[in-house]
C-alpha cells in the first residue's frame, strides 16, 4: 500500500532564502526534503516589499502563474501586501497567508494537513483559523520563537500586544515545536493548564541546523583579500560580531567592555547599523576614539560570510532574547573561539565549548584579556568541541529528520 503523502504548509517566514532564521529554516528544510516522496511543502512567500523573493531571478525556480512558483520541490504561494500597512505588515501577512492556504486546501481536496506557522503575530486572529483547519480535517503546529515581547525596541503597548498574542497561538495550536529546551520549559511554566478546554499545550524540542562544512574560499581568495583591504583588517586579527543591530543583543555592553581591554587586535561588527542608534552609541560610549572597533556593514555573500567567520580570532554573541539563535550556531560551526553571553538559551547550545560573560562590568574585558592569552591548543581544543557540538544536534541533516519523524507520524 502505497504511503499517503504528508502536505506542510509553512506560515511566517518571508521567503525561502538567507533573509532570516526562519528563512534560512525553510529554505534548509525543502533542500534536505525536496526529494522526499513523503513531505509535499507549500511555502507562503511575500511577493513584494522588505525579504521578498522574486522568482525570475531565483535559479532553481520554475514560475507556475503570477502567484506561484516551484522551488526544491515545494509549491510556494506569493502574498501581495499593502505597503501602506507600515510595522502591522507582518500581521497582515500571516493572516493572508493562512487565508491562502486554507482556499489551497480546500480547492485542493487535501488530506489531513499541517499548517506550521512561525512565530506568534497574529494570536488575536488565530481561533478562527484552527477551527477553520481542523473542520478542513488539518493540524495547526506552531514555533513560538523567543520572548518577543520583551524586545527592548517595542513599546509597552506593543509588548502587551506580543504577550496576549503569544498566550493565544499556544492555546490554539495541537504542537508547539520549540528550538530550544529553555522556551519549551517557558511554554509549560506560562501556560500549563490553559489550552483548549484547559490541557496543557503539547510540545516537542526541535532545534534550529546549521552547516557543518567549511567555506569553499581560501585564504589567498582576492575576494577576501580584498574585503580586507578594504576594512582594514586581517586574517586571525579580530574579534567578531554579527547580527541585528537591536539594543537587547548588547551592543553597547560589547562595545564598552572590549574599548576597556587591551587586545590590540580589532572589533569587526557586521551588521546593518543605523543611525539613530549608532548616534546613541556615540554619545554614551564615544567608540569612534577607538581605531580598533570597525563597524564593516553587511555581507550577504555567504562564502565570504563564511570565510570571514573562520579567520575571526573571536566571536562575541550577545543575544539574550530568543531561543536557538542562528548566528550562534553558524559561529559555533566556523569560529574557533566563542565568547558568549552567559543566559541559558547560549548555554543550552554551546555547553563546555566557549568561553562565558555576564553585563557586569569588567567582566568581558577580564575575558577577551584572557582569550588572547590562551595557547594555540587551548583554542584548538575549544574550536573541536564546538565542531563537535553543531555535529551531534545542530546539523540541518539532523535537524530535517527530526522534523521528516514528527510530520510523518502524526
Amino acid at each position: 500500500m502505497a504511503q499517503d503523502v504528508q502536505h506542510v504548509f509553512l506560515v511566517g517566514a518571508k521567503s525561502l532564502g538567507a533573509y532570516g532564521g526562519y528563512e534560512t529554516f525553510i529554505n534548509k528544510l525543502t533542500e534536505y526534503h525536496q526529494n522526499n516522496k513523503r513531505i509535499k511543502y507549500h511555502v507562503a512567500c511575500k511577493a513584494n516589499g522588505d525579504g521578498s523573493m522574486d522568482p525570475n531571478k531565483t535559479k532553481g525556480a520554475t514560475i507556475v502563474s503570477d502567484h506561484e512558483f516551484i522551488y526544491h520541490n515545494a509549491n510556494c504561494i506569493q502574498i501581495h501586501i499593502p505597503e501602506i500597512l507600515g510595522s502591522a505588515q507582518a500581521i497582515y501577512y500571516d493572516i493572508a497567508a493562512l487565508r491562502a492556504c486554507c482556499d489551497y486546501i480546500k480547492g485542493n481536496n487535501i488530506p489531513h494537513p499541517i499548517v506550521y506557522i512561525m512565530a506568534c503575530r497574529i494570536g488575536p486572529f488565530i481561533s478562527r483559523y484552527y477551527k477553520k483547519i481542523h473542520k478542513l480535517g488539518g493540524q495547526i503546529f506552531l514555533n513560538p520563537d523567543g520572548h518577543e515581547w520583551m524586545r527592548a525596541k517595542w513599546s509597552k503597548p506593543v509588548r502587551k500586544y506580543w504577550k496576549l498574542s503569544e498566550q493565544r497561538m499556544v492555546k490554539y495550536c495541537d504542537l508547539a515545536i520549540c528550538d530550544s529546551v529553555t522556551i519549551e520549559k517557558y511554554i509549560h511554566e506560562s501556560y500549563d493548564g490553559k489550552g483548549i478546554h484547559g490541557r496543557n499545550p503539547k510540545t516537542t524540542f526541535i532545534a534550529y541546523g546549521a552547516e557543518t562544512r567549511q567555506s569553499q574560499l581560501e585564504n589567498d581568495d582576492p575576494k577576501l583579500l580584498s574585503w580586507y583591504k578594504e576594512k582594514e583588517l586581517s586574517a586571525k586579527g579580530y574579534y567578531l560580531v554579527v547580527g541585528r543591530f537591536v539594543p537587547e543583543n548588547n551592543y553597547e555592553t560589547m562595545i564598552r567592555e572590549f574599548m576597556k581591554s587591551k587586545t590590540k587586535r580589532d572589533f569587526a561588527l557586521i551588521t546593518n547599523a543605523n543611525e539613530k542608534f549608532l548616534h546613541e552609541l556615540e554619545e554614551h560610549l564615544h567608540f569612534r576614539s577607538d581605531d580598533r572597533i570597525k563597524f564593516v556593514g553587511t555581507v550577504y555573500d555567504q562564502e565570504l560570510l563564511m570565510k570571514i567567520r573562520e579567520n575571526a580570532y573571536g566571536y562575541f554573541h550577545g543575544h539574550e532574547v530568543g531561543g536557538t539563535n542562528p548566528s550562534l550556531l553558524e559561529a559555533l560551526g566556523s569560529t574557533n573561539l566563542n565568547l558568549l553571553l552567559d543566559v541559558g538559551f547560549n548555554r543550552e547550545v554551546a555547553e563546555d565549548a566557549a568561553l562565558y560573560w555576564t553585563k557586569e562590568e569588567g567582566s568581558l574585558s577580564r575575558l577577551i584579556e584572557s582569550a588572547d592569552s590562551l595557547s594555540v591548543e587551548e583554542v584548538s581544543a575549544l574550536s573541536q568541541k564546538a565542531k563537535q557540538r553543531i555535529q551531534n544536534a545542530y546539523s540541518w541533516k539532523f535537524i530535517s529528520e527530526r522534523y521528516e519523524k514528527e510530520f510523518v507520524t502524526r
